[in-house]
């Protein structure tokens, strides 16, 4: 028997995709307790598209904000916490946070609530994700135990002792949420042998993908990344489009952040932790490349 399960949706303005996320939980061989959506203000139509697929299916919940001007990643979590409210109070092992505009395989959730019963210490789990004809972790300088935010399972325990999602406006939020699990001895990991599909350009709403990732290189500044790393990050980013642009704005985002001081809202324990895994990480990849770590 799986464990049981429940998932939470912000979503604001997604009626261009939230379709697609719910045809994809609907046909899960193992459908979860509860999925509560939480539209954050949406004016374009998703209420109604929710509203569309609630009949017959008492598990699935819509929660309505208020309307609201502002954009950020702070009100995510509150739109988020707006759905734990509601799902709290039931039994279950595992919690979802899961976008608006992402599809995936009928046994995708399912084969993750394996992991979490194979593997007791696994606090976050998820997989890779495929953007156009991005691969997000061939494509990117990322490793197998960061879990990307469009879709991260949690073990209840995992996520209660971190205490949950911390509301930062910049961003982050899913970084901060599965470094501390880590942090804290908790596994996270994102599995290769299934993907799901992230519809919407990560970053890009309201802005351009240069200026995104200007903005990707800020965040990683103010979430306490090394200088080091993000060197060879943005080199790395220079090989992948837009070519040399690209890894460029990564790394005056962070170098703007560095001249002007931007204030970083990580702990200095989470932002020590988290600079001694890049280190580690660099030195394996050094030692792999001159032939050392065979």
């Amino acid at each position: 028997m799986s464990y049981e399960y429940v998932l939470i949706t912000p979503a604001r303005n997604e009626a261009e995709f939230i379709e697609k996320t719910i045809q994809s939980v609907i046909a899960q061989t193992v459908l979860p307790e509860r999925w509560i959506i939480v539209s954050d203000g949406s004016t374009d139509g998703t209420d109604q598209i929710v509203e569309k697929y609630r009949p017959g299916r008492e598990w699935l919940e819509l929660v309505r904000l208020p309307e609201r001007k502002e954009r950020n990643f702070a009100a995510k979590v509150n739109a988020f916490n707006a759905g734990y409210e509601r799902v709290k109070h039931l039994s279950f092992e595992v919690i979802g946070n899961l976008d608006a505009d992402v599809s995936f395989g009928e046994d995708y959730l399912a084969y993750l609530l394996g992991k979490f019963e194979e593997m007791l210490t696994l606090g976050v789990a998820g997989t890779h994700y495929i953007e156009g004809e991005f691969h997000s972790f061939r494509d990117s300088y990322i490793n197998v135990h960061h879990v990307n935010g469009q879709c991260q399972l949690f073990r209840r325990a995992c996520f209660e002792g971190i205490g949950g999602y911390v509301p930062i406006k910049g961003g982050g939020i899913d970084w901060v949420a599965v470094t501390t699990a880590r942090m804290k001895g908790w596994t996270t990991y994102s599995f290769s042998d299934r993907t799901f599909y992230h519809h919407r350009r990560m970053g890009t709403a309201g802005s351009s993908e240069l200026g995104a990732r200007f903005h990707y290189g800020e965040k990683d500044y103010f979430l306490g990344g090394h200088p080091l790393w993000q060197v060879f990050r943005s080199t790395f980013q220079m090989t992948k489009r837009p070519y040399v642009l690209g890894g460029l704005c990564l790394f005056l985002g962070y170098a703007w952040c560095w001249v002007t001081r931007h204030e970083r809202p990580v702990s200095p324990v989470l932002m020590e932790f988290h600079r001694r895994e890049q280190i580690d990480r660099l030195k394996h990849s050094l030692f792999d490349r001159l032939g050392f770590g065979r």
